[in-house]
C-alpha cells in the first residue's frame, strides 16, 4: 500500500528519551526552532507524493549553518536518525518522515548570500526557491538554467537532493551540470566545502555524488550555483500530431538531425485537454499528440533551426506546425505545460505520478506498451514528460475513495519503471528513489551494484542515520520482491525487443 510507510529498513536505532532529546535541541535552537506537538508536525507529514505519510518525533527549523551542525552533533551523540527536508515539493517520498526521527526544515534558511555577474554564480541558502534566483540574477542578465514545473516552489537544496531538470535540462542540464561548489554537513557536524571557485579541483568529484544522493550522505547547507547569459532570441514551436507514434518518431528525429532545442515536450490527448481546459493556452484539443520544441539564441540561428524542426515535423507526419505569435503566447505554451499535472484534478479524484527515463529511440514503443499496460490495470494514464531526454512522467489517474485503487496504481506505476529498465532506460530521471522505487531498485540494479551502495552510504555516514529506508533497498528486500528477474532475462517485456 502506498500509504503505509514500511520501516524495516531502518536500521535497528535504540530508543531514546524524547525529554532529553528535546532538552538537547533547543538549547542550540531559537526559542521557535523546534516542534514537538503532533498538531504542528502534521504539515510535514509527507511531501509531494501525499500517499506516502508518517510523523517525526519532532522537527527542527534552524537558520543558519551553525544551528544545522548543531542539531546533527546532537541527533549523532543520541543516535537520533535524520531526515532533511525542503520545500516538500519532492514526488518520491524522499522527505517522509521516519519513526522516531528528527525532521530537519531548512526552509528557514532562505538568503542568497550575493551573486557573482562577472564569475556567473550565485551563493544562496539551501531554502532559496528555484525561481528566486534567475529573478535575483536577470538584472544582470543571467539566468539559473535548470526549471522543474514547481520552480515556483521547489527548494535549490532540494533540486541538489535529487538532481532536478525541467523542461530545458536537454540543453542546458540537469542540477549536477549547473553547480559550482557546496558546503555540506556531515552526521557528526564537520563541516566540508565541496567544489571550487575554479572550473575544476584535484580529487575525487564528490560534489556530483552529492547531487542526487537524496540526504542520505550528508545536508548541504550553501551552494554556489553557475548562471547563464540569457539568451536574445527565444521561440517555440507546437507540432500536433493524430498518432501519438509519429509523435515519438518526430522527437528522435530532431535530435537525430543534430538540433538540440532548449526544451522539446510532448503532451497525449488526454493530458493536453485537461491542460487546455486549466490554462487556455491555444492547444489543438483533437490531436494525439503535440511537441512543444524551445529554440534559443541569436536570431539568425533560431529562425534556420525553427525552419528544420518545422520539415522533420512535417516529415514525420504532423497534422498542424506553428509557432508562437509572441512572447504572450510562448508563455502560454509554457504555462499549460507546467500546468499540466495539476490540471488532472479536471478529469480525476488522484493521479499518481511515475518518473522514468528511456532511450529516445524507444518513445514509439514505450508509449504504446504503457497503452496497453493502462487498459490491462483498468486505470487511465496521461503522459507528459521532457521528450528530448527521454524522461517519462505517465500520470495514472484513479479514485483513492474507491477500495483497491490505490493499489492497482503502485503496481500499474512499478510496471511502467519495470518497463523503462527493459527498454535500457532507468527508473528515474529527476524525482529520485525515496521510498516510492525502492523496489524497483532491485529491478534496475544487481546485488554487487546494491552492495556498493551501502559501502559508499557508510563511508559519510556509519550508523545509517541518514535519510534511513530511502533510496537503496536492502538485499533481504530484493530476494522478497524477487525483482532481479530483470537482469536474469524473464522480463515481463520481453516481446520488445529489448536492444
Amino acid at each position: 500500500m502506498l500509504d503505509q510507510f514500511d520501516n524495516s529498513l531502518d536500521p535497528a536505532f535504540p530508543p531514546v528519551d524524547a525529554v532529553t532529546v528535546f532538552a538537547r535541541l533547543s538549547a542550540v535552537l531559537p526559542a521557535d526552532g523546534l516542534i514537538t506537538r503532533i498538531e504542528g508536525m502534521r504539515v510535514y507529514e509527507s511531501d509531494g507524493l501525499a500517499a506516502y505519510r508518517g510523523l517525526p518525533l519532532g522537527v527542527a527549523l534552524p537558520r543558519d549553518a551553525d544551528q544545522v551542525r548543531a542539531v546533527l552533533r546532537v541527533c549523532f551523540d543520541l543516535g537520533v536518525p535524520v531526515v532533511a527536508r525542503g520545500a516538500g515539493t519532492g514526488l518520491s517520498g524522499g522527505a517522509l518522515p521516519s519513526p522516531g526521527c528528527i525532521l530537519l526544515n531548512l526552509s528557514r534558511m532562505s538568503r542568497i548570500i550575493g551573486i557573482d555577474p562577472e564569475a556567473r554564480t550565485a551563493r544562496v541558502q539551501p531554502g532559496v526557491r528555484n525561481l528566486a534566483i534567475s529573478e535575483a540574477a536577470a538584472p544582470h542578465g543571467l539566468f539559473y538554467a535548470p526549471d522543474p514545473s514547481s520552480q515556483l516552489a521547489c527548494s535549490i537544496g532540494g533540486n541538489v537532493a535529487e538532481n532536478a531538470g525541467g523542461v530545458h535540462c536537454l540543453k542546458y542540464g540537469l542540477t549536477v551540470h549547473n553547480l559550482q561548489a557546496m558546503d555540506i554537513v556531515m552526521i557528526d557536524g564537520e563541516t566540508l566545502t565541496l567544489g571550487s571557485d575554479a572550473l575544476d579541483c584535484p580529487g575525487y568529484d564528490l560534489m556530483a555524488l552529492m547531487t542526487g544522493s537524496e540526504g542520505l550522505l550528508a545536508v548541504v547547507t550553501e551552494i554556489t550555483v553557475r548562471l547563464l547569459p540569457a539568451p536574445t532570441h527565444t521561440q517555440v514551436l507546437l507540432a500536433a500530431f493524430a498518432d501519438i507514434r509519429q509523435a515519438g518518431e518526430a522527437v528522435a528525429a530532431i535530435i537525430g538531425a543534430g538540433i538540440i532545442p532548449a526544451g522539446l515536450e510532448m503532451m497525449d490527448k488526454l493530458a493536453l485537454r485537461a491542460a487546455e481546459e486549466h490554462t487556455h493556452a491555444g492547444y489543438p484539443i483533437d490531436a494525439a499528440a503535440i511537441l512543444l520544441c524551445e529554440l534559443d539564441g541569436t536570431d539568425g540561428d533560431v529562425g534556420a533551426e525553427l525552419r528544420r524542426v518545422a520539415k522533420v515535423c512535417e516529415d514525420a507526419g504532423a497534422t498542424q506546425v506553428r509557432l508562437a505569435r509572441d512572447e504572450d503566447e510562448r508563455r502560454k505554451f509554457w504555462a499549460g505545460r507546467k500546468g499540466a499535472f495539476p490540471a488532472m484534478g479536471r478529469i480525476a479524484p488522484d493521479y499518481y505520478c511515475i518518473d522514468g527515463t528511456i532511450p529516445r529511440r524507444r518513445l514509439p514503443d514505450v508509449l504504446e506498451e504503457i497503452q496497453r499496460l493502462s487498459l490491462e490495470h483498468g486505470l487511465a494514464v496521461a503522459n507528459v514528460f521532457h521528450a528530448g531526454d527521454g524522461n517519462l512522467h505517465p500520470l495514472i489517474l484513479y479514485d483513492a475513495n474507491i477500495d483497491g485503487q490505490i493499489d492497482k496504481a503502485e503496481t500499474l506505476g512499478g510496471a511502467i519503471l519495470e518497463l523503462c529498465v527493459a527498454m535500457g532506460g532507468a527508473i528515474t530521471g529527476e524525482h529520485g528513489v525515496g521510498r516510492e522505487k525502492i523496489n524497483q531498485m532491485c529491478a534496475q540494479f544487481t546485488s554487487a551494484e546494491i552492495e556498493t551502495f551501502f559501502a559508499m552510504k557508510a563511508a559519510f555516514d556509519p550508523a545509517g542515520l541518514l535519510n534511513p529506508g530511502k533510496a537503496i533497498p536492502t538485499l533481504a528486500r530484493c530476494a522478497e520482491f524477487g525483482a532481479m528477474h530483470v537482469q536474469g532475462g524473464r522480463t515481463a517485456f520481453a516481446h520488445l525487443d529489448r536492444f
